[in-house]
């Protein structure tokens, strides 16, 4: 099988498989592979160029893939959109893999880099503490919306809100005073997770090299950097340009 595009529709238990030779005539399609044979098909095929949506698990196919010597390109879906056929016959897994297929092989599509795994882990600090971050937030905005309903309108600052409540808490009627409780409690303890995985992206730029240069620029922490390295290409021939004021600095990340 002379295949040199094969374009996967990526899902959680079956996966839609479109490949096409260099005459660009179908020569692969399998609308229905389980998961635990895909790897196993990948395998068996030349080397080829692989295109795939930039979704959930992309990046861990993207590297499985790379293992059996095929280039993968990962594409956002919004770019792949335009090559799906209209109509019903378009809204349907295998329609989907012939559509990244297309895709894939256009001169001037853009690709997300392939995140590898290191990058992966870090970034999942990243989303569990941003996601307490958002918690936090929503809880004290909670608080507000129920505190007001007895008159008392809270401050924006955490430090003056928890001041000003502490001043009102014993006269709140009924259950209302045990519900203020109970969310300030839930937002320390939402404080404490957060720390925790401050400390923990704070160690792990202190262990790599590149991070400890960036943190040496005005402005860039530990967050900032290790966010950064973690979102990145690591291709070195695109160092990031970092924003310092009004000045821009280049740096060599290695």
């Amino acid at each position: 099988m002379s295949i040199i595009t094969v374009g996967i529709d990526l899902a959680k238990n079956v996966f839609a498989v479109h490949g096409v030779d260099d005459n660009g005539k179908a020569a692969l399609v399998k609308p229905k592979v389980a998961r635990d044979k895909l790897l196993e098909l990948i395998a068996q095929l030349p080397p080829c160029v692989i295109g795939m949506e930039a979704c959930s698990g992309a990046h861990h196919w993207a590297r499985q893939f790379r293992q059996h010597g095929h280039t993968v390109k990962l594409m956002a879906p919004k770019f792949v959109t335009p090559y799906r056929m209209s109509g019903r016959r378009g809204k349907n897994d295998a329609a989907d893999a012939a559509a990244i297929c297309e895709a894939v092989s256009r001169p001037n599509m853009r690709f997300v880099p392939v995140k590898e795994e290191h990058q992966q882990i870090i970034l999942c600090l990243h989303r569990t503490r941003n996601g307490f971050v958002e918690e936090r937030t929503a809880t004290y905005n909670r608080l507000r919306g129920l505190i007001s309903e007895f008159g008392i309108v809270l401050p924006q600052k955490v430090a003056n809100l928890r001041r000003t409540i502490a001043e009102h808490l014993e006269d709140l009627p009924g259950y209302a005073n045990q519900c203020v409780g109970d969310l300030l409690a839930h937002a320390d303890v939402l404080d404490a997770r957060i720390a925790e995985y401050d400390r923990a992206i704070a160690q792990a730029a202190k262990e790599d090299a590149r991070s400890k240069r960036l943190m040496q620029l005005p402005g860039i922490g530990p967050i900032t950097a290790s966010a950064l390295l973690a979102t990145r290409s690591d291709r070195p021939s695109m160092p990031p340009r970092m924003s310092t004021g009004s000045t821009i600095t280049q740096i060599s990340l290695g």
